[in-house]
C-alpha cells in the first residue's frame, strides 16, 4: 500500500513538474529581458547632507563676509536692529548708532539683545517648513533656516517682528545659553579686529 502510495505521489509531482516547466522558463526569459531595479525605500541617507551644503553654498552667496564668517565659526548670525532711532548728538541730531539686535540661530526663536549691556529683550518664535517635493517636512537644512530667517529680518523688520509669537527670554533658549554666545561673539570679534590688524600692519609700504 505504501509502496502504490508513493509511486502514485511520484507520477503527480512529474506531471506538476511538466506543467509548471513552460511557466518558469517564460518567467526566467522575461526577468532576463527586463531585470528588476532595486526597490526604493523612499529615503535617501546622504540627502539630507547634500541638502544642507547646497543651503550653506547658498547662505554664503547672500550674506555678507562677516555674516558668514561668523556663522561659519560661531554657528549663528547677528543682525543689527534698524526700527529703533540710534542715540542723539547734544544738538538732538541722530548719530546712526543702532540700540538693538538679534541673534539668528537656525530652528531656534530670533533673540533680541542690547549690544551694550548684553541684557536679553524679546524671544520671536517665527517657522519656515520645507514645502520640498517629494521630501518636504517641518523642517528646513539648518542654513537654508538660517537665510530665511535673516532675508524675512532684513527685508521687512517690522513685519517680522509684528507676525512673530514674541515671548521673554528664555521661553526657548536658555539665557545663559545666549549671553555664553555673546561673550564668544565678542571675542570672536576682537580677535577678528586684531588679525585684521595685524594684517594690515603686514602689507609692504608701496
Amino acid at each position: 500500500m505504501l509502496l502504490a502510495l508513493s509511486a502514485t505521489a511520484i507520477v503527480l509531482l512529474a506531471l506538476l513538474w511538466e506543467l509548471m516547466l513552460p511557466r518558469l522558463r517564460g518567467g526566467l526569459r522575461a526577468l532576463r529581458a527586463h531585470p528588476r531595479e532595486p526597490e526604493q525605500s523612499g529615503y535617501d541617507p546622504g540627502r539630507e547632507r547634500r541638502a544642507e551644503q547646497r543651503a550653506r553654498t547658498l547662505l554664503r552667496s547672500c550674506v555678507n563676509e562677516e555674516e558668514w564668517a561668523m556663522y561659519r565659526d560661531l554657528g549663528f548670525i547677528r543682525v543689527w536692529g534698524k526700527l529703533g532711532e540710534g542715540p542723539r548728538t547734544d544738538r538732538g541730531e541722530l548719530s546712526g548708532g543702532a540700540l538693538y539686535a538679534y541673534l539668528i540661530y537656525p530652528h531656534k526663536p530670533i533673540v533680541a539683545y542690547l549690544p551694550q549691556t548684553s541684557v536679553l529683550l524679546n524671544e520671536y518664535c517665527v517657522a519656515f517648513p520645507d514645502h520640498t517635493r517629494p521630501y518636504g517636512s517641518a523642517r528646513l537644512p539648518d542654513s537654508d533656516d538660517v537665510l530665511a530667517r535673516w532675508m524675512a529680518l532684513t527685508a521687512d523688520e517690522r513685519a517680522l517682528v509684528g507676525d512673530a509669537n514674541m515671548h521673554l527670554p528664555g521661553r526657548q533658549i536658555d539665557p545663559e545659553t545666549v549671553r555664553r554666545d555673546l561673550r564668544r561673539l565678542t571675542r570672536w570679534e576682537q580677535e577678528r579686529l586684531g588679525h585684521d590688524w595685524r594684517g594690515a600692519d603686514s602689507v609692504p609700504a608701496p
